[in-house]
């Protein structure tokens, strides 16, 4: 498997950061994680402005292009799929990511990776600390 820009660390163990990847997989979490975040995305401001702005830019680039019988369906696809991604889809995606995953990863994502982490390290994840009596 490829994880990008975490190959230039020396000290990642590859083949346990594969075992847990796997694990996540395996029991169903990946999907569940998918599945938590997408039932989201479209209640989001991101999501409904970048629907928005898509349409839009699709209706604008379509209307510049007339129809004939012999247009080439598949290059005009292309340049519309390559003229709506160099305009905004990037920062549109960031910023879902923003509203929908990240408010996730700490008290949804993290505690389910972190007992398959423990779990593969074959390690008795600790206790949470209670604070002291009166605070």
């Amino acid at each position: 498997m490829d994880y990008g820009p975490y190959h230039q660390y020396s000290h990642v163990d590859q083949e346990l950061v594969d075992k847990i990847v796997c694990k996540l997989k395996s029991q169903g979490i990946f999907d569940q994680f998918r599945k938590d975040c997408l039932a989201d995305v479209d209640t989001k401001p991101a999501y409904q402005n970048l629907q928005q702005r898509v349409n839009g830019t699709v209706a604008n680039f379509l209307a510049n292009h007339k129809w004939r019988h012999d247009l080439n369906k598949n290059q005009l696809r292309e340049n519309l799929r390559r003229h709506v991604q160099q305009d905004f889809l990037e920062v549109g995606v960031s910023r879902i990511v923003e509203q929908v995953v990240n408010p996730k990863i700490c008290p949804v994502f993290l505690p389910q990776v972190e007992d398959v982490v423990y779990n593969c390290l074959g390690l008795e994840k600790p206790k949470p600390k209670r604070p002291p009596p009166g605070k």
